[in-house]
């Protein structure tokens, strides 16, 4: 089984929310399209908590030394 990348799943999410928004799928056919996008969602939601754990490990202290400091955006 290959390997997924955080971009390939996020087009995969992008195109299913342009069908579910399109409003022309059957009942079914909709609840399928949901389902395989809260999977992708949840994929893409791994991996950028991965990303940010990889971020905190690697930021630089004042002192040069490595340490773990939160990841914060400017809007938290």
């Amino acid at each position: 089984m290959a390997v997924e990348k955080f971009e390939t799943s996020l087009k995969k999410l992008e195109e299913v929310v342009k069908k579910l928004e399109g409003g022309e799928l059957s009942l079914e056919d909709s609840l399928k399209a949901f389902e395989e996008g809260v999977r992708q969602a949840a994929f893409c939601n791994k991996k950028l908590n991965e990303a940010e754990q990889r971020v905190e490990m690697l930021l630089k202290q004042k002192d040069g030394s490595f340490g773990k400091v939160p990841f914060r955006l400017d809007d938290e």
